[in-house]
């Protein structure tokens, strides 16, 4: 469906100078949503035949805007509202449940990885996927030679894959997370990437696989250094590779605010820029910056409930990430049923954002969200296992998830002191067992390479420890300057 009316759909120049609304295949004019809180109490049915769909110029895939990921796999006796930390068995039954089910409602694209669920995500999803014909849906993994990147150890990785999915082809297919560094090595952002795709020949063995049709459709996943994402696409501008689509971090809080955030990260308003000038696609990653957009504060989720009462506060991100016209899919990790059924809501079909909704969002919303300085982690999990069998992702989410509520009150002389103390402890010992908790880290500093958001993670569990001693003492928590 065209949507023709300039008053109410942002343009190019109206979403924040950057952002833009083109063509978006729909089944209807009028938008069926899920009624219901951010609990889905009253949650229904998303319809079906109802996809939004984006069209890949290069390769002509008719693509689902909402695209599968398979980075948070539901786990065994796990039960609802408990995060997931992937050392869990995989819950295949589960899994294939619900891609059956994403099937069914118009979802063509399942993303993947060969580290994601400890190395059993590609598995898994390649138990469920060969159930169905070849035909109705495409594969999308990746290049994940981040710790061991010889050359016969990449292209062993690329065989696996192969054989983990059940397929002969992938249809998209990612040169991983380039951006970032291993200091520890004595590798810089650009010693890193050359080391990976350069220096060993797997730029060429990529490329060699695309001619030969086992990479339908080749891009990049982008964290960290901007000067390599920079570098990438000059390479595609030279002829040395050419991408079809590049996998980038894009929510509203992200597009002008990502360096506020996490000084590491780049604004998604530059990211996107860079790949419209050269008419590539984006995949969108992180519509809802691991979970954190959906788990807003109170006050927040107020406000945007009383301007939309019938949709999920997460309904907002994936919106604003499916709206810009150069937008091909917005992957979503949907661990539990009721996620898929909300996310399908929101996408059968699209309801693109209006000017004023934008503005919205990163003028109100965004700034507001900012001030609370969160700690930027998205519960990727890259940073585990951890040698010491700290729960890192755990502990960091908890903390934001507190903060958000108004749980992390560090003067006793504050009213509300002693209620938000007993529920941040509470909550602490709930989310991680006890001799996972921050303050067993010895700060070996192991996990800083491997975060795609460059948290000083050791800095940040030493901080939250100090903090629950602290308040388990009843004082005050004063941090130490840095």
């Amino acid at each position: 469906m065209e949507n023709n009316d300039k008053k109410n759909i942002f343009t190019r120049r109206s979403f924040l100078k950057g952002l833009g609304i083109g063509t978006v295949a729909v089944g209807a004019s009028t938008i069926t949503g899920c009624a219901g809180g951010e609990q889905h109490d009253t949650q229904q049915e998303p319809p079906i035949g109802k996809m939004t769909y984006r069209t890949c110029p290069t390769s002509g895939d008719k693509v689902s805007l909402l695209g599968y990921g398979m980075m948070r796999l539901p786990t065994k006796n796990d039960h609802i509202g408990e995060r997931q930390n992937g050392e869990g068995e995989i819950d295949q039954e589960m899994v294939n449940k619900q891609v059956d089910y994403a099937l069914e409602h118009g979802v063509n694209l399942f993303d993947t990885s060969p580290l994601y669920c400890r190395g059993n995500s590609e598995t898994s999803l390649g138990i469920a996927l060969a159930r169905h014909d070849r035909k109705k849906y495409f594969i999308s993994t990746k290049m994940s030679n981040m710790h061991e990147f010889t050359r016969e150890a990449s292209i062993q990785m690329f065989e696996n894959s192969l054989k983990n999915l059940q397929t002969t082809y992938f249809d998209y297919y990612l040169w991983h997370n380039i951006g970032g560094s291993r200091e520890e090595d004595g590798l810089d952002a650009m010693g890193l990437f050359n080391a990976r795709f350069v220096e060993n020949g797997i730029m060429e063995f990529l490329n060699q696989k695309k001619k030969e049709g086992v990479i339908r459709n080749l891009g990049f996943s982008y964290h960290g250094d901007v000067s390599i994402f920079d570098h990438a696409l000059r390479l595609h501008d030279e002829g040395k590779v050419k991408f079809d689509f590049v996998l980038i971090e894009l929510n509203y809080l992200d597009w002008k605010h990502a360096k506020e955030i996490n000084d590491y990260n780049t604004n998604a308003e530059y990211l996107y820029g860079e790949l419209e000038k050269r008419g590539l696609m984006a995949f969108v990653m992180e519509p809802l910056l691991g979970g954190r957009l959906s788990k807003l504060p109170d006050k927040l989720v107020a406000q945007l409930k009383q301007r939309d009462p019938d949709h999920s506060v997460a309904s907002w991100a994936f919106r604003y990430a499916g709206t810009p016209k150069n937008v091909l899919c917005v992957l979503s990790g949907m661990t539990y049923m009721e996620h898929l059924k909300d996310n399908l809501c929101t996408y059968s079909p699209l309801r693109p954002l209006t000017n004023e909704e934008a503005r919205f969002l990163d003028e109100h919303i965004s700034k507001q969200i900012v001030d609370y300085k969160t700690i930027p982690c998205n519960d990727c999990k890259y940073c585990m296992p951890c040698p010491y069998g700290i729960d890192i992702p755990g502990i960091l989410v908890h903390y934001n998830k507190c903060l958000s509520a108004d749980h992390v009150v560090k003067s006793k002389a504050d009213p509300a002191y002693n209620d938000a103390r007993r529920a941040f402890l509470i909550g602490y010992d709930r989310s991680v067992p006890k001799l996972r908790q921050a303050d067993h880290c010895i700060g070996c500093g192991k996990c800083i390479s491997s975060c795609p958001q460059r948290i000083n993670i050791p800095k940040e569990l030493h901080r939250i420890s100090d903090f629950v001693e602290a308040i388990k003492q009843g004082k005050d928590f004063k941090e130490q300057p840095s």
